[in-house]
């Protein structure tokens, strides 16, 4: 064994690689997070070994690019869909945006390296570095904190595993008690042969992981407003081709039962959902592929389909219209009644760089880099945070497509929503990106403890209830419809009263534990 390590260790850059790309295989769709585990005991274990701080920077660099290159793969799939850009630059897109990303990690290496004396301390400070970097990549250059290391803990759809614990401590604190787990078997192997009894620090993440969630088979309430959520499964190709917005249409619409008086129920159509231009006032040439080049009759359209009793909650775009023309866009989710009338609407707030948006824009697009959605006209940021009352339909939380993954940013917690609606656009994704963004908005839920759903144009659409579980889902690549009532929400948490003060905290007594047993026990 020694020898083994003695060999891994003359080529640590190589190892530091490898490990990473073995922890991302804990991300969806694989989903296998003891791999995440041994990836991050190996790191633990490069960093202690590092003979200096720029060593033990590279290590957590290399393994994070390893990691985060694998975990998302999904990204080139994306320039696939647009004639800008040739489809190889998303491959150096995603290798270079691996390697920003993995700065994050690398200073969390870094700071852990300073406690390299006692092994209890360097996983103690590893974990609370860790989580504060993650806190870090949430919100540096408006912030991509897409799979963070606590996504590897949600178990599948009924069975959240430690995620459970997101209501107390918050994601970036659940990617800390990930180091600390796989910090458990690096002091358990590194123990035994001296104690035995170091060997039960193995067995205790898989207890925590596996342990039964309590409230499983809990009776769901059926108490809330009926939904119908449709997936169309309109392919990437099709959705903003005007040759098909009528098709388009008709699949979205061939969901709904015929309405009939007194049979109340919210529509829940993906992002995307309507291509119609419905608000009056803009020039005349821009509703030329709106049905009947009329708002008014696409509104009038959309009220015959849902009758009196029925709301539509759908993607959709408006305009900013500048002296006569259209300055910019938003991309919303228009609420619409069975009278034809904008009950509603939501504006996102959190921007895709390159996707609705191209920063620098001048000097970008002089060298030829253009964002993925179709059009001229870029889209602009709605107010933020917002808590819609469709009264009798209920108190909706707003977030579009990747707005989700953002903890502590998803709810107006002055005036808490009963559910929150996600549409969503992942056909852009390939085939990991979309059950990677399912973890997360479970992920929202449990920190919430709202019910959320998600509509998405080809998957994955889901129910997800309070406490992260998936009640109903439709497939990658599938059309089809869930009907059911609305889950109850849970009272508040601790992380919705307090955001990611509280995962923050938790990184700070980490770290003052690791200074303590550093004190305690130095080697």
């Amino acid at each position: 064994m020694q020898r083994t390590f003695d060999l891994a260790l003359a080529w640590p850059r190589l190892v530091a690689l490898i490990l990473g790309i073995i922890a991302g295989l804990g991300f969806e769709p694989v989903g296998l997070w003891p791999l995440t585990l041994i990836g991050l005991c190996g790191l633990t274990l490069l960093i202690q070994r590092a003979p200096g701080r720029a060593s033990a920077f590279q290590h957590g660099w290399v393994f994070a690019l390893g990691l985060f290159a694998l975990s998302l793969n999904w990204l080139p799939t994306a320039f696939t869909y647009q004639a800008a850009m040739p489809a190889w630059l998303g491959w150096l897109a995603e290798l270079v945006l691996s390697a920003i990303l993995a700065l994050f990690p690398a200073l969390a290496a870094l700071a852990a390296w300073h406690a390299r004396r006692s092994p209890a301390a360097l996983v103690l400070a590893l974990a609370g570095s860790w989580a504060i970097s993650e806190w870090l990549r949430g919100w540096v250059f408006t912030g991509l904190p897409w799979n963070p290391l606590a996504a590897v803990l949600v178990g599948p759809f009924e069975h959240v595993g430690a995620a459970r614990l997101l209501p107390w401590l918050g994601t970036y604190a659940l990617s800390g008690l990930a180091v600390v787990f796989a910090g458990l078997w690096f002091l358990g192997l590194r123990n035994y042969r001296k104690h035995p009894r170091w060997l039960v620090l193995l067995i205790l993440p898989p207890i925590v992981q596996l342990w039964p969630q309590s409230l499983a088979g809990a009776p769901r309430p059926e108490s809330g407003v009926p939904y119908i959520l449709v997936q169309p499964n309109i392919p990437q190709t099709e959705l903003n081709d005007p040759a098909h917005f009528e098709q388009n249409f008709a699949r979205l619409a061939g969901y709904l039962p015929p309405p009939a008086p007194g049979q109340k129920a919210v529509v829940l159509w993906p992002e995307s959902g309507l291509s119609d231009y419905l608000r009056a006032g803009y020039p005349a040439d821009y509703y030329a592929d709106t049905y009947g080049a009329d708002p008014a009759l696409a509104r009038a359209r959309i009220a015959r389909m849902l009758g009196p009793d029925r709301l539509l909650l759908s993607g959709a775009v408006d305009l900013e219209v500048r002296g006569g023309h259209a300055a910019g866009a938003r991309n919303v989710i228009t609420a619409i009644d069975g009278s034809g009338a904008i009950r509603a609407s939501y504006a996102k707030a959190h921007l895709v760089p390159f996707g609705e948006y191209v920063p620098m824009r001048p000097l970008l697009t002089a060298l030829g880099v253009a964002r993925f959605v179709p059009g001229n006209v870029e889209f602009w940021p709605g107010p933020g945070r917002q808590t819609i009352d469709l009264g009798r339909y209920g108190k909706a939380g707003m977030l579009i497509c990747y707005e989700v993954i953002f903890p502590g940013e998803v709810t107006d917690r002055a005036h808490r929503p009963d559910y929150l609606f996600n549409p969503s656009n992942d056909g852009w994704y390939g085939a990991w990106g979309p059950p990677q963004h399912l973890a997360q908005a479970r992920m929202r839920s449990l920190e919430e403890g709202l019910p959320m759903l998600r509509s998405t144009t080809t998957g994955i659409s889901a129910v997800i209830d309070a406490d992260g579980r998936v009640l109903q889902s439709v497939p990658m690549h599938a059309a089809g419809v869930l009907l059911g009532r609305i889950p109850a929400a849970h009272p508040p948490t601790l992380f919705a009263r307090t955001g990611n003060l509280v995962s923050l905290g938790w990184a700070l007594a980490l770290l003052v534990l690791s200074l303590v047993a550093l004190r305690a026990r130095p080697e």
